[in-house]
């Protein structure tokens, strides 16, 4: 018993008691350790997570670089290997062409993205242009059929120069007036009112006036400056003129000093001028002027034919006025840019508030889809009070081409919603655009829609119709980022589309319904299966190929809308199309100059776009427009659209249509147009 301890000793209990505090501290010690452990990790993993969005991050802006890279250095139209994608994609396509019904694919040869058809024959080049055209002068001499071989002939009360174009050079157009000697005597002899017979003498008389006249061009016309002054072409205020009718001009053209002069032989005027002499010849002042014509521009120098050579080179060549003015200071004319700028705003709002107004109402009103888009363009900042320099504000310029009729242009300081509700407002039918917001206005139910303070309520319905252009180079973005091959896939699938599409372009629309139906409805619905079911495991990453496979799904509806109807198109390309004339253009003439040079230049944009697309020569379109418009009825402005032009110019007499300046006889009766009843075929212009 002496080597024991009892479990009450105090030794024991002491050292049980120092055990348990070392146990205790130790414990302690532990639980810290493990406490800065778990801080480490925690320290470690939001240091792997912060790497790992740093990596992610240095991926998607990798992928950004790339892609600039490609766009600007190597080209914007990169195209993709799509024979290396139907080898690639092989078994897909063959079994996308089995559940169309296709066997083997009837497209043609292709090379290059989207299955641009290959083996095209090359154009030829047309012969050179003939320039043996010089500048020259023109006279056009004002008769007064009342008159006319009944008095004496005084000369010209004035001669006014105004310039023409003529394909080759400028040419000075001479107006003279005549004036005429009347006397108590002669009065007398004369009646109130002049027959059929009289005013036919009258023209028949002047016809040989001018046949015998001697005129010649101005010696070395070739070489000669003009300095051309503006003058104010109207009749002169004084007392001794008189308002008579318009007569028909005699006009004699010589070339140069060499070359004889050219007579063309006057129209006789009407038998109904006639009818307008109501007052007696004896009230008339001893010397009668004969007055102006109406012109599209009575202040300006400028005839239809360089108003129009103007318009066409800036807005469908894209030559900006300073050129244009350094060209004509060359051809021996001094024509000022700002001279230019003021005639194309001028002779823009004449456009808008006319032609383009009836063309707008008609394209409201009748057409089954409208294609739309929009781009900037810069506009020169209104000056300061303190002088200060500022930046040019951005507007934009909205395209609408409403079917294979016409094709405008609008100019809106903003874009926003309001802007295109007020562009589409009253309209039903069909809309194709791209995704962009400012467009959803448009597709919203009338019962859905805000209510307009500032107009009555639109009550009309409009369908979306999407862009598988659009679509498509949202993938091939990312396919030449990042090579994925899921967003390869999309272009294969999509390129078999376009491939078929192609196949029936020139079908009449129920053929292409069927057609489509049968062969192409699969492979889009097939499309529309593989894009979901990609979306759903790439929807939480970030990256190029979620936001295309994110447009497609949310866009299904509205890109699948081209099924529903022949004449629907698979991709709005033809707005994009047009839309270059702007932005080739605004790269030369940089900006414009207001809001209200912006709307007229967007006026003669429409006019030159809608003559394009009915194969007008712009410029001659332009030059017979300017000509007749003074002269056509306000009802009938609709007759004067590129659409009609074709049938509306054959009624007109070319005689009267050649002259720059003078009266024109309006055709009776007035063209169905297709507000009143639709034009037969054999009368429509090809399209």
């Amino acid at each position: 018993m002496n080597g024991s301890t009892s479990p009450n000793d105090p030794a024991v209990t002491a050292r049980l008691a120092e055990l348990e505090a070392t146990v205790v501290v130790q414990h302690a010690a532990l639980e810290a350790e493990h406490a800065a452990l778990e801080a480490e990790r925690e320290l470690r993993a939001a240091a792997e997570a912060e790497r790992d969005r740093l990596r992610e991050a240095y991926e998607a802006l990798k992928i950004q670089v790339e892609l600039a890279h490609r766009r600007l250095v190597i080209a914007k139209a990169e195209r993709v290997d799509t024979t290396q994608l139907e080898l690639e994609f092989a078994a897909t396509l063959a079994a996308l062409d089995e559940l169309a019904g296709l066997v083997e694919p009837e497209t043609d040869a292709t090379s290059g993205e989207g299955g641009t058809t290959g083996n095209k024959p090359k154009r030829r080049r047309g012969r050179r242009c003939d320039l043996h055209k010089v500048i020259g002068e023109e006279r056009i001499e004002i008769p007064n059929p009342i008159y006319e071989g009944k008095f004496e002939r005084m000369g010209a009360e004035e001669e006014t120069s105004k310039l023409k174009w003529r394909r080759g050079g400028l040419v000075r157009v001479v107006i003279a007036r005549l004036k005429y000697r009347t006397t108590p005597q002669a009065v007398g002899t004369v009646d109130e009112t002049l027959s059929a017979a009289d005013v036919s003498s009258a023209s028949n008389a002047t016809e040989a006036a001018v046949a015998s006249a001697s005129m010649t061009a101005p010696e070395q016309a070739t070489g000669s400056t003009i300095e051309v002054a503006e003058v104010d072409a109207t009749p002169s205020a004084d007392t001794s003129s008189v308002e008579v009718p318009p007569t028909q001009l005699a006009v004699s053209t010589a070339a140069s000093a060499a070359t004889p002069p050219e007579v063309v032989t006057p129209v006789p005027a009407s038998p109904a001028i006639a009818d307008q002499a109501d007052d007696s010849l004896a009230d008339l002042p001893a010397i009668v002027t004969a007055p102006m014509p109406p012109q599209l521009l009575p202040g300006s120098y400028a005839l239809p034919s360089l108003l129009a050579h103007i318009a066409s080179d800036k807005f469908c060549d894209g030559l900006p006025l300073h050129r244009q003015e350094d060209r004509f200071a060359r051809l021996g004319a001094t024509i000022h840019r700002s001279t230019m700028a003021r005639w194309l705003e001028e002779v823009g709002a004449i456009m808008g508030a006319t032609i383009v107004e009836a063309m707008r109402k008609e394209a409201l009103a009748t057409a089954f889809c409208i294609a739309t888009d929009a781009t900037g363009v810069l506009v020169q900042p209104d000056p300061r009070p303190d002088k200060k320099r500022q930046p040019c504000r951005r507007a934009h310029f909205f395209v609408q081409i409403a079917d294979a009729d016409h094709v405008f242009f609008e100019y809106t300081p903003v874009e926003t919603s309001a802007v295109v509700r007020e562009l589409f407002r009253g309209f039903s039918g069909f809309v194709q655009a791209d995704a962009k917001s400012v467009y959803d206005v448009l597709y919203r139910l009338p019962h859905e829609r805000d209510p307009v303070d500032d107009g009555p309520p639109d009550l009309a319905v409009r369908h979306e119709v999407g862009c598988w252009s659009h679509a498509r180079t949202k993938l091939w973005e990312a396919a030449v980022a990042t090579q994925d091959p899921v967003a390869r896939e999309g272009l294969a699938r999509i390129m078999r589309m376009f491939q078929l599409e192609r196949t029936w372009k020139d079908h009449s629309p129920d053929e292409r319904k069927t057609l489509r139906d049968r062969h192409l409805r699969p492979h889009v619905a097939a499309f529309f299966a593989f894009a979901e079911d990609a979306y759903e495991r790439v929807k939480h990453q970030r990256g190029l190929l979620r936001s295309a496979l994110g447009y497609c799904v949310r866009q299904k509806d509205a890109l699948m809308r081209f099924l529903e109807d022949g004449r629907l198109e698979m991709t709005n390309n033809h707005s994009e199309r047009q839309l270059r004339k702007v932005a080739c253009g605004r790269k030369a003439w940089l900006f414009v100059g207001s809001d209200d040079h912006g709307q007229a230049s967007g006026n003669l944009l429409t006019l030159i776009a809608s003559a394009r697309l009915h194969k007008l020569d712009p410029e001659l379109y332009l030059r017979d427009v300017f000509r007749v418009l003074p002269h056509w009825p306000r009802e009938r402005y609709l007759e004067l659209a590129p659409r009609y032009w074709s049938v509306t110019r054959a009624r007109l007499d070319p005689k009267e249509l050649d002259q720059e300046l003078g009266p024109l006889k309006v055709p009776e009766p007035p063209l169905p147009t297709a507000t009143a009843a639709p034009v037969p075929a054999e009368l429509r212009p090809a399209t």
